[in-house]
């Protein structure tokens, strides 16, 4: 299987989930629709606890790249990140995880924040990224090109980059 797409400062967050490989529903179960187009998915002998922690460290790794490319286009609510993490397939996430770390995030000095009042309401957070956010993002886009560059390398040739195995 071969999995393709380009990757760069205008990538939406929306377009990252055509990099992961498999589809959880929030219980962690397996997609009934993932699992009925990969074969062998289901019947692939890994352990499901296995395989549950290896999903949910590669959700981990990803959801911060995926945060910040849904500010990379301009000021986003809040709610609208969460709701755009929330139609990827494979990236399960909620509020309880999404606002701590944009909460950190502008800690650490990679997104700003400010409040608009809304005629639907209570006043809404906006976020957008710094200059330091888009070098982190730009770095971060950079290494995931890499090693899906990698991964698709030894996919398709059954190696690593390393040289010939003897």
């Amino acid at each position: 299987m071969s999995i393709s797409a380009p990757v760069d400062r205008h990538t939406p967050a929306h377009a990252i989930d055509s990099y992961l490989v498999s589809s959880y529903t929030v219980q962690y179960h397996i997609d009934d629709r993932l699992g009925s187009t990969i074969p062998g998915l289901r019947d692939s002998g890994m352990s499901d606890r296995f395989f549950d922690n290896w999903t949910t460290q590669l959700r981990k790794g990803l959801l911060e790249m995926c945060m910040l490319n849904a500010m990379s286009t301009g000021p986003v609510y809040g709610y609208d990140i969460v709701r755009q993490l929330r139609e990827m397939d494979g990236l399960v996430t909620s509020e309880g995880t999404v606002y701590p770390i944009l909460s950190r995030f502008k800690r650490e000095g990679l997104v700003q924040s400010r409040l608009e009042e809304s005629a639907e309401g209570p006043a809404r957070k906006y976020y957008e990224l710094t200059e330091s956010g888009r070098q982190v993002l730009d770095r971060m886009r950079a290494m995931w090109a890499l090693i899906v560059a990698g991964v698709q390398n030894m996919q398709t040739e059954g190696r690593g980059t390393g040289g010939d195995r003897r």
